[in-house]
């Protein structure tokens, strides 16, 4: 597979307008690099946080979208920059697990190559049924997969993503063979789903929820550990008997052999930014959930993910060609 087409379903969120960061009045310039292009949710994300981070580390902060590669070219840019705290990464954490394990040849190591500082923001993946399929929760698609086996189709927003392997898992628990079917993208599959031509999808629920509201399609499931609080009456994948979860979520990092102490300090400034009311009502309009960890809880998290979805990867055989 082309690496063109890896991360789409990681980045999958509202298109928005761009939000300009404001910067500190003194203070070395600092980068925040952002690995992919203006106008999403991550890269809201990312000028909202450099916005509240200018003045409380005293130092000017932008962001910069170094776009390519499918988000390596900026990955790669913050892995050989210096580690005198002036470059910062913020990326999905997704492509840092799960790019490693599908390139042929992987192009960075995550754990070797960048010092952790800290989660800050989920999103969610759901279980999204359209009208091609007549079923009221979830219990009732599984029931529809086993009685129509030559329909059971679903899409993903791209190959090589946390959907795709979703997929894989589901097939697997539910013993029943799925088809899957790889979009560029959210909005093609739910265009799909409404429209009656595809029976399910599994994609970001912030994509799916404006049809859900209006009854164009159905929300069946998440796949996050509890119930999304965009969604609070939708229940989870391990509530219906599958022993999954499966979200997705943006971190931030510095470059190997960065200071211990900045790392510290970057990231108590980005849990104060990530804890104020106004930067938690932006981000949950735009269907992220705030988060705001400590180096080591991103690493644990990176960790936990790393060993739950390297043997599912490794299972399915799939490779993208660097």
């Amino acid at each position: 597979m082309d690496r063109r087409k890896f991360v789409a379903g990681c980045l999958g969120l509202p298109l928005l307008g761009s939000v300009h960061a404001a910067s500190a009045e003194s203070g070395p310039l600092t980068k925040i690099i952002f690995p992919f292009a203006a106008g999403a949710g991550g890269d809201t994300l990312c000028r909202l946080v450099a916005q509240q981070l200018g003045p409380l580390l005293d130092r000017t902060i932008i962001v910069e979208n170094r776009t390519g590669g499918d988000g390596l070219i900026g990955i790669k840019a913050v892995k050989n920059a210096s580690p005198d705290g002036t470059t910062i990464l913020v990326t999905t954490g997704p492509t840092m697990y799960l790019l490693p394990m599908v390139e042929t040849q992987p192009s960075f190591n995550t754990a070797k190559d960048f010092v952790p500082v800290s989660l800050l923001a989920r999103f969610e993946f759901g279980i999204v049924a359209g009208p091609a399929v007549d079923a009221k929760d979830f219990a009732q698609l599984v029931a529809w997969l086993k009685a129509n086996p030559g329909k059971a189709t679903f899409g993903v927003p791209s190959n090589g993503t946390i959907p795709h392997f979703t997929g894989s898992r589901l097939e697997d628990a539910l013993k029943i063979p799925l088809q899957r079917v790889p979009y560029r993208g959210s909005a093609p599959i739910i265009n799909d789903l409404v429209g009656g031509h595809l029976p399910f999808g599994i994609t970001t629920i912030a994509d799916a929820i404006p049809q859900h509201r209006s009854g164009g399609l159905r929300i069946l499931a998440v796949s996050s550990a509890t119930r999304s609080p965009f969604l609070p009456e939708v229940p989870t994948l391990k509530e219906n008997g599958i022993d999954l979860v499966a979200d997705g979520w943006y971190g931030m990092w510095l470059p190997a052999s960065s200071s211990p102490d900045f790392a510290n300090k970057l990231s108590a400034a980005a849990a104060a930014a990530l804890a104020r009311p106004e930067v938690k009502e932006k981000l949950t309009g735009i269907g992220l959930i705030p988060a705001g960890t400590t180096p080591e809880g991103l690493a644990q998290e990176l960790a936990a993910n790393t060993e739950f979805w390297q043997p599912v990867v490794k299972a399915t055989g799939y490779k993208i060609t660097n």
